[in-house]
């Protein structure tokens, strides 16, 4: 039972490095881009609200009422039953659903709240807010309900709750074992792949935003949004499928597959996008003969006295 216990307690101590994770890179990597470039708190603050709003409030409710309805207390419908009897549809709802409305909230974002807000900057405060707030969200209470649930197994609670339910309803006993096994079962190996997930999840959060942040600039670049919305999509359908019985991949590719959709859609964005806008400001006029870069600019940020500043387990891995 002693050797039981320590091992308990080397949980709790993983458990509890994963929720300082969630909760401090986030906002340490916040506070060096806004020293870095001089940037407020509201792009960061309203792509925080987005994800809340249009994953948190709209999306996650709406898949759960069309695949899964008896987690809401609804009965199963015609539609959850077509759904689940067809593992690609199954894959391309779940897929879809926070693909569209995660980019539509962008740009609804930047064409509204942010309409004022040129600097190229922005775009990465955005993502960094967007991505950071769902680390904080996701990983946050996923390390939470993890902690509550070993502390409540080492304290001889969570046996007792489960004794009670398996003479009520097989179904909730059976869930109460599943959060168990995956509690005991979680290593310092799923803490590292949960961490660095997570982090080329926001890459391509800020990618998306650097995108959408173009195509609500830019008429002739209208394109991206939907781009945007196409990269955001596949990148979750690739991992819903490996859920299904149709496609087996070992858990480290499935993560690198991930991987890859961030670097290439961050890298794509910021050399095509970002880093070249930046590059055509800094080319000298041809009229005066000065640097452009020199020349005051226009900044959502302006204020009198200030003007020209420019500015563990795969359930976790809630790829958003």
């Amino acid at each position: 039972m002693s050797e039981y216990a320590e091992f308990i307690t080397s949980q709790i101590c993983l458990l509890i490095l994963g929720m300082i994770f969630s909760i401090i890179l986030p906002v340490v990597f916040t506070a060096v881009w806004m020293k870095k470039k001089n940037e407020d708190f509201t792009a960061i603050l309203i792509g925080a609200a987005v994800f809340l709003v249009f994953i948190v409030i709209l999306a996650d409710p709406i898949k759960n009422i069309l695949v899964y309805p008896s987690g809401m207390g609804l009965m199963d419908h015609a539609v959850s039953r077509f759904i689940n009897e067809k593992p690609v549809l199954w894959a391309f709802v779940i897929a879809l659903l926070p693909g569209f409305l995660g980019e539509t909230g962008r740009f609804a974002a930047f064409k509204t709240v942010l309409k004022s807000r040129k600097n190229r900057e922005t775009s990465i405060s955005f993502g960094i807010g967007y991505g950071g707030f769902e680390i904080m969200f996701v990983l946050g209470l996923s390390f939470l309900v993890f902690l509550a649930s070993t502390v409540m197994y080492n304290t001889g609670v969570l046996s007792n709750i489960v004794i009670q339910m398996m003479g009520q309803a097989s179904a909730k006993s059976a869930s109460v074992f599943a959060l168990e096994e995956q509690v005991v079962e979680f290593s310092f190996a799923d803490l590292a792949l949960i961490m660095v997930d997570r982090i080329f999840t926001v890459v391509f959060h800020i990618g998306a935003s650097i995108m959408v942040f173009y195509a609500c600039r830019d008429e002739k670049k209208f394109w991206l949004y939907p781009m945007a919305i196409l990269l955001h999509t596949a990148r979750i359908f690739i991992e819903s499928m490996t859920l299904t019985e149709l496609v087996h991949l070992p858990e480290w590719l499935d993560a690198g597959l991930s991987w890859i959709f961030g670097v290439l859609t961050f890298c794509g964005a910021y050399v095509l996008l970002y880093k070249k806008d930046a590059d055509r400001q800094a080319q000298p006029n041809l009229f005066t003969g000065t640097d452009a870069a020199c020349i005051p600019r226009a900044s959502s940020r302006t204020s009198p006295g200030k003007r020209g500043r420019s500015n563990c387990c795969s359930h976790i891995r809630y790829v958003l």
